[in-house]
């Protein structure tokens, strides 16, 4: 196993259980060398029946779509980090390991702080504990949302 394919399926081990449905997608992209060139999200904005709400498929898309379009180094690779059928706030943070490579992970929680410890918290997991920041903060709808939804921030 490559250490890429390593990282990544480290990173898939340590994000919450909810990986495989719909409401959110963190994509990251990589180069041939297996070097990452950008990680972006979509994130649905209106609660499920609203016209932004997306499921798996649609919120994976739209992740992907998003990062081919804005990554300034085309992405050789595009894999799908994370995703949510949940409603709640969502950290996407990055750190650096001991041998200097670039770690990715995704944090959730009820409220953006606690999203933003758990973050950090698989960071550290990982053993990528310098150079820590949130690269993208968000809130997103899952599918336990309803029309009548609605959300105050944090």
């Amino acid at each position: 196993m490559t250490s890429l394919s390593r990282l990544l399926f480290t990173s898939l081990l340590l994000a919450p259980s909810s990986l495989l449905f719909g409401g959110d997608a963190v994509a990251v992209g990589y180069n041939s060398e297996g070097v990452w060139t950008g990680v972006t999200y979509y994130a649905s904005s209106e609660p499920k029946g609203g016209k932004d709400y997306k499921i798996e498929n649609g919120a994976r898309d739209e992740a992907m779509r998003d990062l081919r379009k804005r990554s300034s180094y085309a992405a050789s690779t595009v894999n799908i980090l994370s995703s949510s059928d949940s409603t709640g706030f969502v950290a996407v943070a990055r750190g650096k390991d001991k041998s200097g490579k670039d770690v990715n992970l995704v944090g959730r929680g009820k409220s953006q702080a606690e999203a933003d410890k758990n973050a950090l918290e698989l960071l550290n997991e990982a053993r990528a504990n310098t150079e820590q920041k949130i690269v993208y903060r968000y809130f997103s709808y899952g599918s336990d949302s309803s029309p009548s939804a609605s959300h105050t921030g944090d």
